[in-house]
């Protein structure tokens, strides 16, 4: 399972319809790499992959392929918009020492 705040739902509803693509859904990832091991990744999608986890949070149609749900189970997706910056933004609960400053990967 994986929590979409009501800000980052928001976010996300806009951002698919300023691309004029509200049917769309948003693939979450988690891939080797990023400085703490595991890197983070979202892009809209129109439909999920072969083996896909399909959910949906607060609205949000999400894809995870089999390797990201493992790592991305009970993360919550939020948007924080602020003095430094603007972005989304996952707490992982599977995060194993320390995770990465910026917000975009972990160990896993």
């Amino acid at each position: 399972m994986v929590i979409v705040t009501d800000t980052a739902a928001s976010k996300l509803r806009d951002l698919l319809r300023e691309q004029g693509t509200p049917e769309h859904g948003l693939r979450m990832g988690a891939t080797s790499g990023g400085c703490s091991g595991v890197q983070y990744r979202l892009a809209f999608e129109p439909a999920a992959a072969e083996g896909d986890e399909v959910l949906e949070a607060n609205g949000i149609r999400l894809f995870l392929d089999t390797e990201s749900s493992e790592l991305l189970g009970g993360a919550t997706l939020d948007y924080e918009d602020g003095l430094m910056g603007a972005g989304f933004r996952i707490d992982n609960p599977n995060v194993a020492s320390s995770g990465c400053a910026c917000g975009g990967s972990c160990s896993c």
